[in-house]
């Protein structure tokens, strides 16, 4: 094999990629930047903490299990880690209901099958939208969200007559990273940043003050990026499809830092 074709086969030989999650998500974006001669780094910056009412939490899943629901809508890939952490049965006849690629990946990571993703909009209205016109008689929905998400989703489906259980599964919370990690994005030895999500975002913004400018931030689609802009970080990659292989696709069109350093005048 010559160099060129090697360079084809791997795009990102010697990029160093921080991937902002972990669990069967992380493994499984880590596993596809190794594919593309890229070294991952997989640096959680998020994590769940538990609900406040675990209660609630309990019940729900134990309704799931037992079959009780015909829809159970999933808008986060940290909802996943929920389920796969209190190891979550969802019986075949329960369908389920992804935001986006993303979430999907991840549920298809922890062992769930997929039935519906959104295929325009990937939002909470997009997935009632898509609900609302898959399902014309009225049925038992469990809406799993986060402490800080609105009940868009709910409302919509209640409005359209369906009967939706709203449970607060997690809260969100910062994951601080090692010193070596910090050191590492601080120094540029890290090329590229994955933002994930509006949550991921505000913790590259606080955890790292000091990105260089050389540092490639790339965006995991369009109201990510928007979020990432909001909270102050500086996007120059924005996936076309809010999907890992669109995000790594993207990153792969660029030229390492350093290389292009060599080249110029």
């Amino acid at each position: 094999m010559t160099e060129s074709e090697s360079k084809h086969d791997k795009p990102l030989a010697g990029w160093r990629v921080l991937v902002p999650r972990g669990g069967p998500w992380g493994d499984g974006v880590a596993a596809s930047l190794r594919s593309q001669g890229a070294v991952p780094v997989v640096a959680p910056l998020i994590n769940f903490g538990p609900t406040t009412d675990q209660a609630a939490l309990d019940a729900a899943l134990e309704q799931l299990a037992a079959g009780e629901f015909d829809w159970l809508t999933v808008t986060s890939a940290t909802t996943v880690d929920v389920l796969f952490a209190h190891r979550a049965v969802v019986p075949k006849k329960t369908k389920i209901a992804a935001v986006g690629e993303t979430t999907a990946a991840a549920l298809q990571a922890a062992g769930y099958e997929v039935t519906l993703v959104p295929e325009q909009d990937n939002s909470a209205e997009g997935m009632a939208a898509q609900l609302i016109a898959l399902e014309s008689k009225p049925r038992r929905i469990l809406a799993l969200r986060s402490e800080i998400a609105k009940p868009v989703l709910s409302k919509s489906l209640v409005k359209a007559g369906h009967r939706v259980s709203s449970v607060v599964a997690y809260r969100t919370v910062g994951v601080p990273v090692t010193d070596r990690i910090r050191r590492d994005v601080d120094s540029g030895r890290i090329n590229a940043i994955l933002i994930t999500s509006g949550s991921v975002a505000q913790q590259v913004r606080e955890q790292f003050p000091e990105i260089p400018d050389e540092t490639l931030l790339a965006a995991i689609g369009p109201r990510t990026a928007k979020d990432a802009r909001k909270a102050g970080l500086s996007i120059q990659v924005v996936a076309d499809k809010q999907t890992v292989d669109a995000l790594i696709e993207a990153v792969s069109h660029f030229t390492l830092p350093h290389a292009a350093d060599e080249f110029a005048p």
